[in-house]
């Protein structure tokens, strides 16, 4: 497996992103199941299948060379092409709705042709599919990108800190509400749209994705990540991480693969 990453040092790009990463491999298996990450992705598609099917909960979608998925609620599962190449970026929250005019909540457990909300990505795709490696087609988004910055105010960069932060998962409604300077109600109305999801319900989420991170540290017990996460019980983390993942904790403990999040099943 080729894979790279990068995470932006310049301000203007960390406002805006928050990595950018691509993987060129030749696959084993047939399926990938990919749990809740709590991230918006762009994903530009290379691969050898220009339309490939995904199960996102109960629907069908068939992703097309380049889309854009939103903070999904319930896994996806991908029928893998025997090459996969993806080159994909992490946008922060707040930002969708400035780069792409579509709040993030939109995007909330479905994946969304991007040529369909602007015709311009299309030549985006052609011009990142020219490069040879990654760096180069770093390089050509990044100059996309700077075209298409904008200002931000102080308290949208502090909201995604928290959003993307792997703590915070313990606070309450108001403490978090005084650390980021709304009120409560104007906050739930901040996170739903950059997130789909209000205080209570990200705040539920963001237990689930640090039991997530602490599973695959690997030396802690599942009761020990239970109460490490600030569930109520061990049945209230196991309903609450089913409810999001499909699976209980156990499942995916014994099935995960070394990239967080992912499953891979079928060998082909």
């Amino acid at each position: 497996m080729n894979y790279n990453y990068y995470i932006p040092k310049e301000p203007c790009f960390k406002n805006v992103i928050h990595s950018v990463w691509q993987v060129d491999v030749f696959h084993l298996f047939q399926k990938e199941y990919i749990i809740p990450k709590g991230v918006v992705e762009v994903i530009f598609n290379f691969s050898d299948s220009a339309s490939i099917p995904a199960q996102l909960g109960s629907k069908l979608h068939y992703l097309s060379n380049c889309f854009i998925s939103g903070f999904n609620t319930a896994p996806i599962q991908l029928h893998l092409p025997k090459q996969q190449v993806f080159f994909g970026v992490l946008f922060q929250p707040s930002a969708v709705k400035e780069i792409f005019k579509i709040p993030a909540c939109e995007l909330l457990n479905i994946t969304v042709d991007l040529t369909l909300l602007d015709s311009t990505f299309q030549s985006l795709w052609h011009q990142l599919a020219e490069q040879n490696d990654f760096d180069a087609r770093l390089s050509v988004f990044l100059a996309w990108l700077r075209r298409n910055l904008v200002d931000w105010q102080p308290r949208e960069q502090l909201m995604n800190n928290f959003i993307y932060a792997p703590n915070q998962y313990d606070a309450s409604v108001t403490a978090l509400a005084n650390s980021l300077c709304y009120s409560p109600r104007h906050l739930s109305r901040k996170l739903f749209e950059a997130t789909g999801m209000n205080t209570e319900e990200i705040l539920l989420y963001k237990k689930y994705l640090h039991a997530v991170d602490l599973i695959h540290q690997g030396n802690l017990s599942l009761t020990e990540i239970a109460l490490q996460s600030n569930f109520a019980d061990q049945s209230h983390f196991i309903r609450t991480f089913k409810a999001y993942a499909a699976i209980t904790p156990g499942e995916y403990k014994r099935s995960m693969s070394n990239i967080k999040g992912h499953i891979y099943e079928d060998v082909r």
